[in-house]
């Protein structure tokens, strides 16, 4: 498994207000809100890893939903593009981990 960073999009449907801020709060401090249940996250797979134990803990799995989707190494660039609104994230700058 490479060591890379990637990008990530992750979008959830979650059907409870209280688990809906609690993994709201969980991935805002993994990464970006882009819209209201949308993120990108920044990640090596250690940390993404961690992240979905997190947010795991976080869901009923019975009826929530988390979706990952790996837009690929930061080094092919940010593939986002908005239309409308433009949401700041942070870009490929220097990452601290």
């Amino acid at each position: 498994m490479s060591d890379k960073v990637h990008r990530y999009l992750l979008a959830y449907d979650v059907e409870s207000d209280a688990r809906r801020n609690r993994v709201a709060k969980t991935l805002e401090s993994y990464g970006d809100r882009l819209q209201y249940s949308v993120f990108i996250v920044d990640a090596k797979p250690a940390k993404l890893i961690r992240l979905k134990a997190a947010v795991t803990d976080k869901l009923d799995l019975a009826v929530d939903a988390l979706l990952i989707c790996d837009l690929g190494p930061l080094s092919r660039g940010d593939g986002i593009e908005f239309i409308g609104v433009t949401r700041s994230f942070t870009g490929h700058g220097p990452l601290v981990i």
